[in-house]
């Protein structure tokens, strides 16, 4: 049995980590027999968003304290996070991560990345463990690693940036998975194509299945 650190930044697909992709994702990895626990920044989120409305709301919340809505409440920050202890490492998306692990929907290509974040891709690629992005998260690994391949499906102008970032992008169909061997860098697009939440359940499926070899 491994263990597998799942990385969340708040609960809801337009201002924190993506719900589907992490409940698929933690449901995976618990169907392959494996086990999870789930890190989020201790920080505010960007902003809140209404998610009838698609508007902000003017208020504030906690990235850790909304994670936990997803984790039923067995959530740690990210700054404990011993990674010796982990076999693996899976971020699920949510346009949300484009917002609180890194800066990507707000500066594209310029993006920054959370220090903590980009420490944490760092360490694991260099420990040779495996990194899994679903949905729009591959950026984020792209952004900090640069010199991997990575999908999220086939939107032309996510490609331009991902290839302007200094990655590699392969054109990928709905619930398929990129493995990046040499950099044991796994992805799938998940919502970043038209998608129903069976699609979502295979994406996590068959993300874990491409690590297993490798955890």
């Amino acid at each position: 049995m491994k263990k597998i650190a799942v990385i969340l930044c708040g609960s809801g697909s337009m201002d924190g980590s993506e719900i589907h992709e992490s409940v698929m994702t933690l449901l995976a990895i618990d169907k392959a027999g494996h086990q999870y626990q789930i890190f989020s920044p201790d920080g505010p989120q960007h902003h809140v968003v209404n998610h009838i409305t698609q508007q902000e709301t003017g208020s504030q919340r906690n990235m850790l304290e909304e994670s936990g809505r997803i984790a039923r409440g067995d959530v740690k920050p990210l700054d404990q996070l011993q990674l010796s202890q982990f076999d693996g490492v899976i971020f699920p998306g949510g346009f949300g991560a484009a917002k609180n692990l890194m800066t990507y929907a707000f500066d594209g290509v310029n993006a920054k990345v959370r220090d903590d974040v980009a420490a944490l891709i760092k360490e694991a690629h260099q420990a040779k463990k495996p990194i899994g992005a679903l949905c729009i998260a591959p950026v984020l690994i792209a952004k900090v690693l640069k010199n991997i391949t990575v999908t999220i499906g086939s939107d032309p102008q996510t490609i331009k940036n991902i290839e302007q970032i200094g990655a590699k992008h392969v054109v990928t169909k709905q619930t398929e998975v990129y493995s990046d061997i040499d950099n044991l860098v796994f992805t799938t697009p998940c919502y970043m194509l038209p998608a129903t939440i069976k699609d979502i359940a295979a994406c996590a499926d068959n993300l874990l299945l491409a690590m297993k070899d490798y955890l």
